[in-house]
């Protein structure tokens, strides 16, 4: 299997990892989306990352999609919980996180356009979603009184709900670390950050400035 991937797309990481933890071989293709010769298109109408192309020649996307699938593909360390409550409690996480990133990379492109084309109103919207959303997943750690380092988001197990935060806060780091504090405004999330960053699959997956 092939993965089509950008370096810092955090929906990308979040397959990278989630390969990497079920210890699931990829063959990792990065792509540059605005080459005239990128093959995305081949496999993904919508043009966009991560694809994963199957042995085949058929495609998955997007990321949601994906980490299903691989999730499935062993019994080992499922990301994913069997049990349906706990099931949907991750899935809801990763919901929040992933709107969080596509908030935060619409602001990000709204921004490389030359400034007198930006519109201020739409950053300010995107923005406050990403605020929103952060400060949610903050207080959903904080809701439990006995979290220690060791416990995460579903059941005290991690989970692709961890995997899809931790993807977001690797992002929001690289891309609004001078705006956006994390050790100040949400502790609890830098917390977990660290957690994760002490795992091989983040540390080999981390964005790029």
């Amino acid at each position: 299997m092939k993965l089509l991937y950008t370096l810092n797309s955090p929906y990308a990481r979040k397959v990278r990892i989630v390969a990497a933890e079920k210890h699931i071989d990829l063959k990792l293709e990065e792509v540059v989306l605005a080459a005239p010769d990128c093959p995305v298109k081949q496999y993904n109408p919508l043009g966009k990352v991560p694809v994963l192309v199957l042995q085949d020649g058929d495609s998955l996307y997007d990321s949601r999609v994906i980490v299903e699938y691989l999730d499935n593909r062993t019994p080992l360390a499922h990301l994913i919980p069997q049990d349906h409550g706990a099931k949907i409690q991750v899935r809801r996480w990763e919901a929040l996180a992933d709107g969080v990133c596509d908030a935060a990379v619409a602001t990000m492109l709204e921004q490389r356009k030359f400034a007198e084309k930006q519109d201020a109103s739409f950053i300010e919207r995107q923005m406050e979603k990403v605020k929103r959303g952060l400060q949610a997943l903050n207080e959903a750690l904080e809701s439990d009184k006995k979290l220690t380092k060791s416990q995460w988001y579903v059941n005290g197990t991690f989970s692709l709900a961890d995997v899809a935060v931790g993807c977001t806060l690797g992002y929001i780091n690289l891309r609004f670390g001078q705006v956006i504090n994390l050790a100040a405004e949400y502790p609890n999330l830098e917390r977990l950050n660290a957690a994760l960053l002490k795992r091989q699959s983040f540390k080999d997956s981390l964005p790029v400035a």
